[in-house]
């Protein structure tokens, strides 16, 4: 039964991550707490399938409130997706969709790109840091030390991070092999992300609580008190979070 296979390498790299990523978690915490003490934002933003750590941690029950999922269409997977990677391929896309959000220098940019060699996020990253934000990035160092940047600069994204997060994932991202088979599969950086991403999440929170400051947490609107707890967030917020 190959995916007990599949879950142990897997339950691997938690580990690998837990033992090498602590510090960088705790590093990212501690710049999206302050941020957010300062009355900033986070701002995530990923192509293709990275787009999805930003659905991760947006309007999330039990999730920080300002978190801004900069979701722009001409990254997404609908409603064509090889359209995500003729997108994120474009250099000067990342500039002109941040025009059109709200940033403020004490915010901070959280760039997920596995690979890290795109123009889109490269340029993401450059932008947010000449504008002022403190830069996270999360991607496969192994992955992104293995293939040529693909923005003429020769950068990636981690040349603009404060941060760097590592999923730990193998270049190509897959990590399952059989014999009848010369394509590898099982891809790993999506289940790791998330938990990196929202170990970040909740590392800030308790950062925050223990320093005096109650920080906005989503509540599910599944819960009776859920709306009118939300609604009070959504007032206050969503002039600054384009999806609210």
């Amino acid at each position: 039964m190959l995916y007990k296979d599949y879950m142990s390498k897997v339950k691997e790299i938690f580990e690998d991550v837990e033992k090498t990523q602590a510090k960088n978690i705790e590093k990212a915490a501690d710049i999206v707490a302050e941020s957010i003490r300062n009355d900033g934002v986070l701002h995530v933003f990923g192509c293709g399938h990275s787009q999805m750590y930003a659905m991760e941690v947006f309007y999330r029950a039990g999730g920080l409130v300002p978190v801004n999922a900069i979701l722009n269409p001409a990254m997404a997977l609908a409603p064509k997706a090889p359209l995500s990677t003729h997108g994120e391929r474009q250099e000067g896309m990342a500039k002109a969709i941040l025009d059109n959000e709200t940033v403020h220098e004490q915010d901070v940019m959280l760039v997920a790109s596995t690979s890290a060699r795109n123009p889109a996020p490269i340029e993401m990253a450059k932008e947010a840091k000449e504008r002022g934000l403190k830069v996270i990035t999360l991607l496969s160092e192994d992955f992104a030390r293995s293939v040529e940047s693909r923005h003429p600069s020769g950068k990636k994204t981690y040349d603009f991070a404060d941060v760097v997060l590592d999923n730990r994932g193998v270049s190509g991202d897959a990590v399952m092999e059989i014999d009848e088979l010369k394509t590898k599969f099982g891809p790993t950086s999506s289940i790791i992300g998330f938990t990196i991403i929202q170990s970040i999440v909740v590392e800030t929170i308790d950062k925050l609580a223990k320093s005096g400051y109650e920080p906005p947490i989503w509540v599910s609107s599944n819960l009776d008190e859920g709306d009118a707890i939300n609604k009070k967030h959504i007032k206050k917020y969503r002039k600054r979070i384009s999806c609210l």
